[in-house]
């Protein structure tokens, strides 16, 4: 067993640096933390990205089969938190390798449905609930300017608050890396009736 084998490429595609990287420290934390061993087994990743955030600091995007991103988030609490002390001044977030089809034309119809899961607006939806787990998304807005730009406001769980203040920006930069989008994430103010 080796770690090129946690990484799941396309023939023909070799992984760089920063995935052999990756996939190192995954298949060391597998060998020698006793209690990430059986649920680190199986798992596999098809790609990482660097995402510059600004200010000099990066973060890791580790991309994900769809199909293992369930046994992922049984662990990502505590993998993040052990990558992220290797890959120090880097954040490392986990999101599933989904693909969009494009809108059929009039033209050239396809015989089969397009399923809503394969669409741009689901496919987003779903890179956002992604960046922000295990947080929940309470509420989303979207502020359109003047100049026809257009804002996501994206509001997060309050019992979260402490745990992902700090990563806010790291959110932001990374959804407008992989999307395009401009997003802000908040966390709703109590109300003070509770």
């Amino acid at each position: 067993m080796s770690a090129h084998q946690k990484i799941v490429k396309p023939v023909g595609q070799v992984p760089d640096e920063l995935e052999l990287q990756v996939a190192q420290s995954i298949f060391d934390l597998e060998q020698n933390v006793a209690e990430l061993k059986g649920d680190l087994r199986g798992l596999q990743f098809v790609s990482a990205k660097e995402v510059e955030i600004g200010h000099g600091k990066k973060a890791i995007v580790i991309l994900v089969p769809v199909p293992l991103l369930k046994a992922f988030h049984k662990v990502q609490t505590r993998l993040v938190r052990e990558l992220e002390k290797k890959f120090s001044d880097r954040h490392v977030l986990f999101i599933a390798h989904r693909r969009i089809m494009r809108k059929p034309t009039r033209r050239a119809r396809v015989t089969q449905m397009r399923p809503r899961s394969r669409t741009l607006t689901a496919v987003h939806e779903k890179i956002l609930e992604d960046l922000v787990y295990p947080t929940e998304i309470v509420g989303k807005r979207t502020k359109v300017r003047v100049d026809g730009s257009k804002l996501i406001k994206v509001f997060l769980d309050r019992k979260d608050h402490t745990a992902l203040e700090y990563k806010l920006d790291t959110f932001t930069a990374t959804y407008k890396k992989l999307t395009g989008k401009d997003v802000v994430f908040e966390f709703p103010v109590a109300s003070s009736q509770e």
